[in-house]
């Protein structure tokens, strides 16, 4: 699957997105984990506010 990632990133539209990783806690067992995305650059401040 990241071979379909970094290729479709490398025909030129790389640069419009980034890779975001979000720290997560279980309400569970109150464990972190990490959510990572590639999301559009306009995208990111998005992916941070919502839970």
């Amino acid at each position: 699957m990241a071979k379909k990632v970094v290729a479709s990133l490398q025909k030129g539209g790389g640069k419009q997105h980034t890779k975001v990783i979000k720290m997560v806690k279980s309400p569970k067992t109150g464990a972190y984990s990490f959510r990572e995305e590639i999301v559009h650059n306009d995208k990111v401040n998005e992916f941070f506010s919502k839970k």
